[in-house]
């Protein structure tokens, strides 16, 4: 039996924090569209894979956890609010994000996360040394 929507993208959450990016991947559809805001959207798994993977896999990942707060779902949309926390050179920051996600034949589509860049700076400056 396929997995309700808002179940599926639950379990999509955990493996991204997790850090099974191969997992991750599973659940996307191979033209999936990412748009986490403020940047450009990218589109596809090898897209998707190459912004995650350094900051939810490997030496040198900062992705520590995600708490989903609240979902709702209406047919394939599901939106989703949430705390991330992320860590990564003595910066911690913990991030409230609202994600939208469209899901289509069992696998996410689209997926949008929109969050306050101020908030996630001070960590994505560890990221340039």
């Amino acid at each position: 039996m396929p997995m309700n929507p808002i179940d599926l993208v639950t379990e999509f959450c955990h493996c991204l924090a997790a850090g099974d990016m191969a997992r991750t991947c599973s659940y996307l559809t191979e033209d999936v569209v990412y748009h986490n805001m403020p940047w450009a959207p990218v589109v596809g798994h090898a897209a998707v894979r190459k912004v995650l993977d350094p900051l939810a896999h490997g030496p040198d990942s900062a992705l520590r956890r995600m708490e989903m707060t609240h979902s709702v779902g209406a047919g394939d949309v599901v939106m989703n609010a949430r705390l991330e926390t992320w860590e990564r050179r003595g910066v911690r920051v913990e991030l409230p994000v609202a994600g939208l996600f469209v899901v289509r034949e069992g696998r996410i589509a689209r997926w949008s996360d929109y969050w306050d860049l101020a908030t996630v700076q001070p960590l994505l400056d560890t990221f340039r040394d």
